[in-house]
């Protein structure tokens, strides 16, 4: 008999798709990947010659649990330089990726019995630890006709005397959707006044297409530092996704309690990407402006392409690399039902992956990955729009589908 913590958390549904996809791949099929949350970019030369660098010079051995002292010191420095906020190193602790970022601190602050704020759509891995953490999800929904821009107010009026923390991912994935800097500070004087933390998910901080104010956190440390949890990692801006790296920065005891935690999980992240982060950190800047234009050029021709057939509506993403699309008018009581099962459809008969709208809590969409290349991109909708021809055709792509 397995414990009950496992009968209240399932795997990863992102993870699931590129499972199935690799199926097919070794079936021979030519699958085109747009469900991966990754860049498809190579890890920068420079940070690659670093982690080199230390193989060569036997740098291969245990750390300190917390982080080598370099790469808490070059946390520190990229605070200072992108949020002009100072920290110690005390404040800092790398982990395995954002994910172990997230994990430990929720683990530190949150008991059983108490209610936790996140947003939909949103990264089901949120709603996950919060119920590993034996916790309760508490859901505020953004919405399509406003951008899906994530604001105070929906997080306000959720709060209840068990609420214990408050979790933001912005940008956030799927939507690339922002909290402004002014809702930041609405939502940050509200968690205050009642002693609720707020955890802060930035593992896609760099990556926002427009000059926005995103500065949240300071606005956090302004008004309530000791109650505030930053995750970051190096994955997504500097194309490190295997290398696993991600940090928490966090009061002195909530830092203390983490490594605690995870000296008996996983103890220090791999010695060699630690070296390698350090260089991402401190080391030359050009790649992350020269992979987000890239993106931003991507996520205009892709959302040209899909957008062409008017049944398909999508808010044009602020930050991240997905596009998430409404594909309500795709769904009829007598066809396909769910986003779900049109993604499984769409894998199985046009061998394009991506995701249904239910792992985000958002039935009638689909996430789409657009880190792959543009040939990938325009091969995707191509299929995609064969896809719905097909359905077109079988009658089966709703009522909408004939207005």
């Amino acid at each position: 008999m397995l414990a009950r913590r496992t009968t209240r958390v399932s795997t990863s549904p992102t993870m699931k798709v590129g499972v199935e996809a690799d199926r097919l791949r070794r079936q021979g099929k030519d699958v085109v990947e747009l469900g991966a949350g990754e860049p498809d970019f190579a890890t920068p030369d420079h940070v690659k010659a670093a982690a080199i660098a230390a193989i060569d010079a036997n740098f291969t051995k245990y750390t300190a649990n917390a982080g080598i002292t370099d790469l808490r010191a070059a946390i520190v420095a990229f605070y200072r330089r992108l949020y002009g906020i100072e920290l110690t190193e005390a404040e800092v602790i790398v982990s395995a990726g954002g994910k172990q970022a997230l994990y430990n601190p929720a683990l530190a602050i949150i008991d059983a019995g108490d209610e936790v704020i996140t947003h939909a759509p949103g990264w089901p891995t949120l709603r996950e630890q919060i119920k590993l953490a034996d916790a309760t999800p508490v859901i505020v929904r953004a919405h399509a006709d406003a951008g899906f821009a994530l604001t105070a107010q929906p997080f306000i009026d959720a709060m209840s005397p068990r609420t214990r923390a408050v979790i933001v991912n912005s940008p956030c994935n799927p939507t690339g959707a922002l909290m402004s800097e002014a809702e930041m500070a609405l939502l940050a004087d509200a968690c205050a006044a009642r002693g609720i933390w707020v955890l802060l998910d930035l593992c896609y901080e760099q990556l926002i297409y427009e000059p926005t104010p995103h500065n949240l956190p300071r606005v956090l440390f302004e008004r309530m530092r000791d109650r505030t949890v930053i995750a970051g990692s190096a994955s997504k801006t500097y194309a490190m996704t295997g290398w696993r790296c991600g940090w928490t920065v966090a009061a002195p005891s909530v830092i203390a309690a983490c490594n605690a935690i995870q000296s008996h999980a996983t103890s220090n992240v791999c010695s060699i990407t630690q070296r390698a982060t350090v260089a991402a950190l401190g080391g030359p800047q050009a790649c992350v402006g020269e992979m987000l234009g890239e993106y931003r050029a991507r996520r205009d021709m892709i959302w040209a392409l899909l957008t062409a057939d008017p049944r398909i509506r999508c808010v044009k993403p602020s930050g991240a690399f997905y596009l998430f699309i409404d594909i309500g008018d795709l769904l009829s009581p007598d066809g396909i039902r769910t986003s779900t099962e049109f993604a499984e459809r769409l894998l199985e008969e046009q061998y394009v992956a991506l995701t249904g709208g239910e792992a985000f809590d958002a039935p009638g969409f689909l996430r789409i990955s657009y880190a792959t290349s543009v040939e990938q991109l325009q091969e995707g909708a191509r299929r995609f729009h064969a896809f719905v021809a097909s359905l077109d055709a079988a009658g089966s792509a709703s009522a909408a589908a004939s207005r």
